[in-house]
């Protein structure tokens, strides 16, 4: 690593908030988490995921989320180590779980219009939280955890403060935001993704849409007292206070899908730019294909997310997770810079550096993609080299329709991706 512009290789730290203080934003981190878990990704797993049992209690699922949303550690990675511990039927549940992001990701990647839908329409909610003061006082509420619903506001306020959430709560508190409360849903999935250390677009969004009966038109999630009790072990049973009927919510049909985006293949150039972006903060499989970037952007573009103001946890996370990349790699990146994530400073640092190509790891729909096709789209840019993972390439492709359709290829998929950590 020649140098490190704009102090990404300074020995400065972000602020230990209790968010990251439990989800430490490197590597190392989480290869001690994957290891502290794989004992239990089995049978274990299976019978204790469903429980949450309050924020110091989340033992019974593996919490490597942040890391994974990230690539600090790859769902190839996880899928192989799971493996190579449990056979696959006794790990089926944790490897439903792992697969459902990749699942998530390949289906509003071949349905990217969703994405749009959904910002065209939390901008509509948003303008309308502006105008209408009763929705603004409810919003509020929900997002300060001042509702006069205990679990619900004990959930935003671990939410708020930890930058986590069990996905059974998640799936609760999202039922409850829509039916109970009767707030945009768009709204809720806005809140998660400002503060979720791994909220993305695909899986956040498609989770909101599933619980509001728009993902599978017509079936919705309800949250009940029953099953809150039950797998909070007591400390909630909100009796009474929350709705016993879910109507699916209103919304414009599914897009068509679209053929999977081509992937690029690697071109060694000895005068190759890398643009490196917290989608993926593995580029391993791109440096092992013979790529040796003369210089590397680090980009970071969680704040593209909301139209409002990002948490600051889920900013230092991403930062102090790209600086961990940085020095985990050294030498093999070139000359580092930190980039502001839009067009005229990529073209400024891609002349400065006298790049004649640019290779990026491929980033799904979102904000890095979007800041990535704009970049590449503009007038007098080097070309874009988009590098897709094999796991991608072999998995997305079947998220044509449902998930449980998607599940029975995992076993057929199972030759291909567990040759995948090797080559990657």
């Amino acid at each position: 690593m020649r140098t490190l512009e704009h102090g990404l290789c300074t020995s400065s730290s972000p602020v230990m908030t209790e968010a990251l203080t439990r989800f430490p934003p490197t590597r190392t981190a989480a290869l001690e988490r994957l290891n502290r878990f794989l004992p239990h990704a089995g049978r274990d797993y299976a019978a204790r995921r469903n429980y949450d049992l309050g924020r110091d209690g989340h033992s019974g699922v593996s919490t490597l989320s942040p890391y994974i949303r990230a690539r600090l550690l790859t769902e190839a990675e996880v899928l192989d180590a799971t493996l190579a511990r449990h056979s696959a039927s006794a790990a089926e549940k944790f490897i439903q779980e792992v697969c459902w992001r990749t699942y998530w990701k390949g289906w509003l990647e071949m349905r990217p219009a969703v994405w749009g839908q959904y910002k065209t329409s939390l901008k509509g909610a948003l303008d309308n939280v502006q105008t209408q003061s009763g929705l603004r006082d409810r919003w509020e509420q929900a997002c300060k955890g001042e509702t006069d619903i205990d679990c619900f506001n004990a959930w935003a306020r671990e939410l708020v403060e930890t930058g986590y959430m069990h996905n059974h709560a998640r799936m609760w508190f999202a039922s409850i935001w829509i039916f109970t409360l009767q707030l945009p849903w768009e709204l809720g999935a806005d809140f998660f993704l400002r503060h979720l250390l791994d909220g993305d677009p695909a899986s956040n969004t498609l989770s909101w849409r599933w619980v509001a009966g728009i993902q599978t038109p017509g079936k919705t999630y309800l949250a009940r007292t029953s099953n809150i009790s039950k797998y909070t072990k007591g400390r909630f049973a909100p009796k009474w206070q929350l709705v016993r009927d879910a109507p699916a919510l209103s919304a414009p049909p599914k897009p068509d899908v679209m053929p999977l985006p081509d992937a690029d293949l690697p071109i060694p150039s000895s005068r190759t730019g890398l643009i490196l972006h917290d989608d993926d903060l593995s580029p391993g499989f791109i440096l092992d294909a013979g790529i040796e970037p003369l210089a590397t952007a680090v980009i970071t573009t969680r704040a593209g997310m909301t139209p409002l103001t990002l948490a600051a946890h889920v900013t230092d996370f991403a930062e102090a997770a790209a600086r961990d990349t940085v020095e985990r790699f050294g030498d093999r990146l070139g000359t580092v810079s930190q980039v502001a994530p839009n067009t005229d400073a990529l073209t400024a640092w891609a002349e400065a550096a006298g790049i004649d190509q640019v290779i990026t790891p491929y980033a799904p729909v979102g904000p890095t993609a979007d800041v990535l096709a704009r970049f590449s789209s503009a007038d007098g840019t080097p070309p874009l080299r988009r590098i897709r993972r094999s796991y991608d390439s072999a998995a997305w492709p079947h998220a044509t329709h449902g998930f449980f359709r998607f599940k029975d290829k995992i076993p057929r998929l199972f030759g291909e991706l567990r040759g995948l950590r090797a080559a990657e």
